[in-house]
């Protein structure tokens, strides 16, 4: 079959929609509307006599994109699977209004769903959702992809400050409390069992006092042995339980935290769609006349209809005419982009700076759009679940939305910021502060009891004792000569 008309026809059809929407006086991208590329399933012309069917489509990274005079990405590889198994050309044309499909005032369908309704074009392979509506007025083949709604956000304008003591949280309130009773009642059933019963390093009786109890305790804690030593069999039998107990705990809290500090998706305070609605900070919308906005509108939910009424009463500001558009107001601003969850794990892969919600709402599918009782809409199912069953689907699926992101997992794990640990050396300086504390304490009580057996001053005594320790000779023997001229 000679291309050469087909060309022809493509290109006065282009200029002709060009100049109709000059006349009009709207501002189009030429692109939009001038692309219409011929294809076949044979280039030596081995497909003379098949079907030529006309395909509208929308462009969508990474769905259908322009490369140069071409026309490429996940549905126009799908197309061309389909194709061939089929044994059909086709006629590639971007939608004129750029839109997916949706009911004018006038009772009147817009987009892909207006062109194959008016017969300008026989299917439609896009990411275009299957809905109740559009059953209603075309058909459509089984999902090739399937979806739902979720929530995309920057990650600076979703994140929240990290705790300072963020070392704690990879344990709950209750499991710390939990841990305390534990710790304490292991040691009291350690003094009650244990007492008498314990020798010292040095060979010493020494009684297995409660102190004793909670430093051994402490001791498997932390991993370190403690003395004294605990002697009698039932007492080994409850230390080597509590240091099974111990193991298991650090080994779980060390998995736990390694995994808050690799992810972020826990410091996430828009969590839900019911955390999007109760914040003020950021704006949230999408895309004008899509699926997305009218599955709000007809929810029952009331989190749904708030969703819904919020965007309705800010039209004008919050939704937007492309998915590119969307992308780039969250990347610019205090926005959240409510839509497909699929294109939005796209956005996050290629966007290292935005991130999806975890919650994502309203399962749904693509599908390809046809006539109400075509030939083609049978057939068309029965290859997109061929292709989904030899995993030709899941390849594209791998394919295209490859992340670009390759920094992501060095960041993830690269240095920590100090409000992630700040806790820890708040602990350690007040565990310090503690320690000289009690050696101060117990420094002046011996002190005071060794000043009234010799008979000396206090202060002088507790000098001296600070020197000692200190190994400041020079600053002992003056305060000895003090001490004795004192006296004298």
């Amino acid at each position: 079959m000679d291309k050469s008309p087909h060309l022809t026809i493509c290109v006065l059809a282009a200029l002709l929609l060009l100049r109709e929407s000059s006349q009009a006086g709207e501002e189009k991208d030429p692109k939009v509307s001038s692309i219409c590329v011929l294809q076949g399933t044979d280039p030596r012309g081995a497909g003379e006599g098949l079907p030529t069917l006309t395909v509208t489509t929308i462009l969508e990274d990474p769905y259908v994109m322009v490369r140069g005079a071409e026309l490429e990405g996940y549905c126009m590889e799908l197309l061309a699977a389909l194709a061939g198994m089929l044994r059909f050309q086709y006629r590639v044309r971007v939608v004129g209004d750029g839109q997916y499909g949706a009911v004018a005032a006038g009772g009147n369908w817009s987009g892909m769903i207006g062109e194959i309704l008016r017969r300008e074009a026989d299917i439609a392979v896009a990411p275009l959702t299957v809905t109740s509506a559009r059953e209603e007025v075309v058909s459509f083949t089984t999902p090739f992809l399937q979806t739902g709604i979720g929530i995309l956000l920057r990650k600076d304008t979703a994140s929240q400050d990290m705790s300072f003591f963020h070392f704690l949280s990879p344990f709950s309130k209750e499991t710390w409390t939990a841990l305390l009773f534990a710790y304490l009642l292991t040691c009291f059933c350690l003094f009650l069992v244990a007492r008498y019963k314990c020798i010292s390093p040095k060979n010493e009786e020494n009684h297995f006092t409660f102190l004793n109890s909670l430093w051994f305790g402490a001791g498997a804690l932390a991993l370190q042995g403690a003395t004294p030593r605990p002697q009698a069999l039932s007492v080994r039998v409850i230390a080597v339980v509590w240091w099974l107990f111990t193991l298991a705990l650090l080994a779980a809290y060390i998995a736990n935290f390694t995994a808050l500090l690799s992810s972020g998706s826990e410091q996430l305070p828009i969590q839900t769609f019911e955390d999007l609605v109760k914040q003020r900070n950021l704006e949230f919308g999408t895309l004008e006349g899509s699926s997305t906005f009218y599955y709000f509108k007809n929810s029952k939910n009331p989190i749904h209809q708030m969703i819904y009424e919020y965007m309705e009463k800010r039209r004008e500001h919050v939704l937007v005419k492309t998915y590119q558009e969307a992308v780039q107001r969250v990347m610019d601003s205090n926005y959240a982009f409510i839509g497909e969850s699929i294109s939005q794990d796209l956005a996050a892969a290629r966007h290292c700076n935005l991130i999806r919600a975890p919650e994502v709402i309203g399962a749904r599918g693509f599908g390809i759009a046809t006539t109400q009782a075509s030939p083609w809409t049978k057939p068309l199912s029965i290859a997109v679940l061929k292709l989904r069953e030899s995993g030709d689907l899941d390849y594209l699926r791998n394919k295209w939305w490859e992340s670009s992101c390759l920094r992501q997992s060095r960041e993830r794990w690269g240095p920590l910021e100090p409000p992630a640990l700040g806790g820890l050396f708040l602990t350690l300086g007040i565990g310090l502060a503690l320690g000289i504390l009690a050696a101060l304490a117990e420094l002046s009580s011996s002190s005071r009891r060794a000043a009234a057996h010799a008979k000396k001053s206090c202060c002088s005594v507790f000098t001296e004792e600070i020197c000692t320790r200190l190994r400041i000779k020079g600053a002992a023997r003056q305060s000895q000569e003090t001490s004795g001229k004192a006296n004298a």
